[in-house]
């Protein structure tokens, strides 16, 4: 199927492929999302406070993190478009578990663990999929501009739809919304055959997939813990460091015995691919603690309902839709390593801007020009990080390069969560209200990082076979 990719508009077959691949990237960004506007509905209704409702956002993401590798290594063994049915299922029923949950913690069952391990089964096939059936760099970034698009509109339009289902319905009805978006993605996806045949007795590596997922927690956990005590804050980076570093270390053993491990160290040697990792962790860190941030100060300091924070947000919604869907004329004119550098340019821009006029001004409108900013600088991109990742190594690699990929990206929206609300709690500042800001300016710090990596990389891509060829 991929040999249509080349000829402009692809055929019905690969259009009716992308829709539900698109959708279900979508909803995983929309769950990362919404719940931002229903910190105080959720709060009072569950009995718990900000920094519960935090806890429970916070989970969700890191849930997706640590097992988006073992979820891409798994879809070789029992076939991507199994995977991506059975995550569609696991996900739909956290949502309706948490449609009726009494309480914080079978919202946490819910959400933050059932929904997080159905998006690691289903989002790998995404991109998997997307890499295999759209060959060339042009379509492809036709098809990713459209995953992308829709991913960053359910992270930057998230807090808009819940905020409108929240104010008419219930913040319950957010999930049995996710739900129905679940079974109709279901209801696409029949058309979707799997391009490569499954490998069953394919080695799964169960130790190194344990390993790999606790290191993740503990880092992660690390951060959460900052504003409570600071020696269980380092105990549980340096748990995490030395677990992670187990993982590596059993990867190696693997390696040198001629077994295959959860994911092979010849994925590092591509200096082009380890960049964009590094651009990708920052975009989705920026993206999800910009929303979390404003969010949480329209509600707690403005005290602005669900809808209006909502609709605040539709600046940067518009921005980042904008500039996703010109993916494909921009990756035609331009470098992928300039699209990059230029969004997290217009993004830092749009942090600076949004300080400047919203510090000292009661009005809603300061908002929209540093959001709509800062969504057009992600927008732009979004698509080209994630193009740079997988067109970087083979098909046969991409069960591996995805499931990473994915983990670096939710890794990075859970740490943007993680490290926003800890700013915001630890009450380092001399008022409550100016820790938004701190907050903000350590944001723009971590995308100044992510402009240094995309400044380094390459003006044009090697091709894929360089790459697969490093393989040890």
């Amino acid at each position: 199927m991929g040999e249509y990719a080349g000829q402009g508009r692809p055929p019905r077959a690969l259009r009716r492929a992308l829709a539900p691949l698109a959708l279900a990237q979508f909803i995983c960004s929309f769950a990362g999302s919404n719940m931002n506007v229903m910190i105080n509905d959720i709060s009072r209704d569950l009995d718990t406070t900000v920094r519960g409702v935090q806890v429970a956002i916070t989970l969700f993401l890191l849930v997706m993190a640590a097992l988006m590798i073992p979820g891409g290594k798994l879809t070789d063994r029992y076939g991507r478009k199994r995977c991506f049915t059975v995550g569609l299922s696991v996900y739909g029923v956290g949502a309706l578990l948490s449609a009726v949950s009494p309480g914080l913690g079978v919202l946490i069952l819910g959400n933050s663990i059932l929904e997080g391990v159905g998006t690691a089964l289903l989002i790998p096939p995404v991109y998997i999929l997307a890499t295999i059936l759209f060959a060339d760099i042009t379509s492809r970034a036709r098809a990713f501009g459209v995953i992308s698009a829709l991913g960053g509109v359910g992270a930057a339009a998230g807090p808009l739809i819940g905020g409108v289902i929240t104010s008419a319905i219930s913040w319950r009805a957010a999930f049995v919304f996710q739900a129905v978006v679940v079974l109709v993605i279901i209801w696409l996806s029949r058309h979707i055959d799997d391009p490569i045949a499954p490998e069953p007795t394919r080695p799964f590596d169960t130790r190194g997939a344990i390993l790999s997922s606790v290191g993740l927690v503990l880092i992660v956990m690390g951060i959460l813990a900052a504003d409570d005590n600071g020696w269980l804050m380092l105990g549980l980076l340096v748990a995490g460091v030395v677990v992670l570093a187990l993982f590596f270390r059993s990867v190696r053993a693997k390696e040198r015995a001629g077994e295959e491990p959860l994911l092979s160290t010849s994925l590092f040697r591509s200096r082009t691919s380890n960049l964009g990792l590094v651009t990708q962790n920052t975009q989705w860190l920026l993206l999800m603690g910009t929303s979390f941030v404003v969010a949480a100060y329209l509600q707690v300091v403005r005290g602005y309902d669900a809808i209006q924070t909502g609709v605040i947000f539709t600046a940067a919604t518009g921005g980042l839709l904008l500039s996703s869907l010109a993916a494909e004329r921009l990756a035609k004119r331009h470098a992928q390593r300039t699209l990059v550098v230029t969004g997290f340019v217009v993004a830092i821009v749009g942090i600076v801007v949004l300080l400047t006029m919203v510090i000292g001004s009661p009005g809603a409108w300061e908002f929209a020009p540093g959001l709509l900013l800062i969504g057009l600088g992600l927008g732009v991109m979004l698509t080209p990080s994630v193009n740079i990742v997988q067109s970087s190594f083979g098909e046969d690699r991409q069960g591996e390069i995805s499931g990473l990929s994915r983990s670096v990206s939710n890794l990075g929206s859970s740490m943007g969560t993680a490290i926003a609300g800890t700013i915001l709690v630890a009450g380092i500042t001399a008022t409550p209200a100016r820790a938004y800001g701190l907050a903000m300016v350590v944001l723009a710090g971590i995308a100044a990082v992510g402009l240094i990596a995309s400044a380094h990389l390459p003006k044009s891509l090697p091709p894929p076979e360089r790459v697969a060829g490093e393989r040890s």
